[in-house]
């Protein structure tokens, strides 16, 4: 496949890219301090951070892979991203209100107030490794369809590499340079990029097959293509209703609850009402959007009827570089960079506040507000954006769609920090011993349950053990994290003589005597 970029697509890469880098730049030119840095004064509209937060669980996972899902199989996802909706309506009526009772920068702070601070600095560095393992798999993946359409694939191992440290070069300059607002003002321009090109991929698809969209919808629906729904209750189907509503609800409750990266934003906006808006708002949004990328895949199944492809990731990309004309060519390259480089922005900012506000200030004892505060956020930023690029250069391709092995990656801890947050709102004597060794359980377990398949491989006598385990599709996997962390703390702190310490709130909380 030779390279179909022309002149006029790389003018309007080139615009894109330097635009976006000085936007974010010129929002963020003016930071008073690090809680300025991190959540931008909580001076955020609520339409901006609904919008960010949307752009920021889309990458180029969503703008490839959920595609790629489409083609290969049906519309069963959407019972997943109804799910996603109900766990932001729990987050916002339970979680949410707890954040804005204090100043408070980092998710985990809360658990701090509620266990400890060895608590809060558990979590949060499971939050980092978590966090730069899923964003390395993310920009990762944006470097394949680039690598597709820039390129040969005889040059595709070295285009890979560039395109990932390009990527990872821009965002992290205004990343580092301009702080939240930086973060948030250009992931609304970067949505804006990737939806434009979603709905010009429908517009050219019903063009190109014969009888337009009519056509695919009725060729689709005798295929089974339009299925949504699946009632079947077998642990090992990841798109079913039972494991897209309660899965999807506990998975959405995790990300948008317990993961600093959502959380962040939230804590942007200007008052906890607008805050709720946001984030049921972007479960709406979210929904309709992998609406859309799902329906390109449908029409691509159409339009490449009985063509073979190396993996359904590469589906996408190979419409991109056949059927997009010059300069829309250069635009949809655009939107796929567009909605990584909101995710990495978004992670290297979310990761340097965690560094700044869980580990380093109560270490150093240095106030938030302090000029030398703002410079270590900045300098945690610079060293995350090169972690997270440098983790991207390590990253193998596989033949699993991107967007499983990212969302498997998160679910793996999701789990066990949501059951951490659970613990310390429904089990009263539950103390900082009784969450970590919950949270350290669930995790344990769940690396067995996701890397099960690995395990066997290595060591053929554990499929007695581990067998069970290995066909549990990943909605689950936070549901099963969460109930092992909740039920561990609980059992955990039924052990030991309680008695009151304390004043106020915490006053009426049994803690055990060691």
């Amino acid at each position: 496949m030779t390279s179909n970029f022309a002149a006029i697509d790389l003018v309007v890469l080139l615009a894109y890219l330097a635009g976006t880098t000085a936007l974010g730049i010129w929002v963020g030119r003016r930071q008073r301090d690090a809680r300025d840095y991190f959540v931008a004064d909580r001076a955020i509209p609520w339409g901006a951070v609904m919008f960010s937060v949307v752009a920021s669980e889309t990458s180029a996972l969503t703008f490839i892979s959920i595609p790629g899902l489409a083609w290969a199989g049906n519309l069963g996802f959407l019972q997943v991203a109804a799910g996603y909706i109900l766990g932001r309506i729990v987050v916002a009526n339970t979680l949410l209100p707890r954040y804005y009772e204090g100043e408070l920068v980092t998710a985990y702070t809360l658990l701090e107030k509620r266990f400890g601070l060895t608590t809060r600095r558990f979590t949060s560095i499971v939050f980092m490794v978590t966090r730069a393992m899923a964003d390395a798999v993310r920009v990762f993946a944006t470097a394949i369809p680039i690598a597709l359409i820039l390129g040969s694939s005889i040059r595709r191992e070295l285009l890979m590499p560039v395109a990932i440290l390009i990527l990872g070069v821009l965002t992290i300059i205004y990343t580092y340079r301009g702080g939240m607002r930086a973060v948030v003002w250009t992931e609304i321009v970067q949505a804006t990029v990737y939806l434009v090109g979603g709905v010009s991929a429908v517009v050219l698809i019903g063009q190109a097959v014969p009888g337009g969209w009519g056509q695919i919808i009725d060729s689709a629906h005798a295929a089974g293509k339009l299925d949504a729904i699946d009632f079947s209750t077998t642990l090992s189907k990841p798109h079913t209703v039972w494991a897209g509503l309660i899965g999807g609800a506990f998975l959405s409750m995790a990300s948008h609850g317990a993961d600093q990266l959502i959380v962040q934003r939230l804590l942007s906006s200007k008052s906890l009402r607008d805050a709720q808006r946001a984030i049921i708002g972007s479960g709406i949004v979210v929904f309709f959007q992998f609406m859309l990328f799902l329906m390109i895949g449908v029409g691509l199944w159409a339009l490449f009827a009985g063509r073979p492809f190396t993996a359904p990731d590469a589906v996408f990309p190979t419409f991109i570089v056949e059927y997009m004309p010059h300069g829309l060519l250069g635009l949809i390259v655009a939107a796929i960079v567009a909605a990584t480089m909101s995710t990495h922005s978004g992670a290297i900012n979310s990761l340097a506040a965690s560094s700044l506000h869980d580990i380093y200030l109560p270490i150093t004892g240095d106030r938030p507000d302090s000029p030398r505060a703002l410079r270590m956020g900045k300098m945690f930023a610079l060293a995350w954006g090169v972690v997270l690029t440098g983790g991207a250069l390590l990253f193998k391709e596989s033949g699993t769609p991107a967007v499983v092995v990212a969302l498997g990656i998160a679910s793996f801890t999701y789990g066990a920090l949501l059951g951490g947050f659970f613990l310390g709102l429904f089990v009263h004597r539950a103390r900082q011993r009784d969450a970590i060794t919950g949270m350290s359980v669930a995790i344990f377990v769940m690396a067995l349950i996701v890397f099960s398949k690995q395990f066997i491989a290595a060591a053929p006598g554990l499929q007695g053990v581990l067998g069970p385990f290995n066909g549990i599709a990943w909605p689950w996997y936070v549901l099963i994290g969460t109930v092992i962390t909740v039920a561990t703390g609980w059992i955990s702190s039924l052990f030991g003589a309680a008695r009151v310490v304390g004043a106020g709130p915490e006053a009426a909380r049994p803690e055990r005597v060691p």
